[in-house]
């Protein structure tokens, strides 16, 4: 069983995540992270860039489904010519 660790909120509003987690997570200086709050509760979750083969996979996913809807290269092009327009 992992053992739970405490900490302090610094007078800044600073979280130290022990050592030990940080090792264990494979957490380094700058990590980004999203936090939710609810009661006497917070999460943190970590925000890790998706490895390339994982994004690779996605976006063959992706283009599969855009060939079984039909959609063509010179279609998905002007769909984003026209949403940059909008902005």
């Amino acid at each position: 069983m992992i053992q739970p660790a405490t900490t302090k909120l610094s007078s800044k509003g600073q979280v130290v995540i022990p050592e030990d987690i940080r090792k264990r997570l494979g957490l380094e200086a700058g990590a980004q992270f999203v936090v939710v709050g609810e009661g006497d509760v917070v999460v943190l979750k970590a925000l890790k860039a998706p490895k390339m083969a994982d994004f690779k996979a996605l976006l063959d996913k992706a283009q599969k489904s855009a060939e079984a809807a039909g959609l063509t290269p010179a279609d998905v092009e002007r769909a984003i010519r026209e949403v940059r327009k909008k902005k």
